[in-house]
């Protein structure tokens, strides 16, 4: 359980890391009064969103998914992202073009922040 946990709070880390380097990168289309808490709260409501509905909005869009090599996942994480800000509305997003390079900014940050995990974690591995 404790290893659930774990990962749950780098997940929201990484939300929360994301929408803020999206927030600064577009700054005239996400709003969030600079406030970090507003940006940790909207990271929370991401993770928990992208560990229950987002597996389902992935299953139903299978065909799609398919269909475009992977590429409707774009138009999935900017949903999540609209959906956010739908949810809770001190963090504003102007679009939903705004809200599908949120989703991208916030896939590399995921991206990198995994990659940087895997590469420690294989580091400190006893053999």
């Amino acid at each position: 359980m404790e290893h659930a946990a774990a990962r749950f709070l780098i997940r929201w880390f990484v939300c929360s890391l994301g929408l803020w380097i999206a927030a600064g990168l577009l700054s005239s289309h996400i709003t969030y009064g600079n406030s970090t808490v507003v940006i940790v709260i909207a990271g929370l409501i991401l993770a928990i969103i992208n560990a229950v509905i987002k597996p389902i909005l992935v299953v139903l869009s299978l065909p799609a998914n398919i269909i475009t090599l992977g590429l409707f996942m774009i138009i999935i994480n900017g949903l999540t992202v609209s959906l956010v800000s739908w949810l809770y509305p001190s963090l504003h997003i102007t679009s939903f073009w705004a809200a599908i390079f949120a989703g991208m900014v916030i896939g590399l940050v995921n991206y990198l922040v995994s990659t940087i995990l895997e590469e420690h974690k294989a580091k400190h591995v006893d053999l």
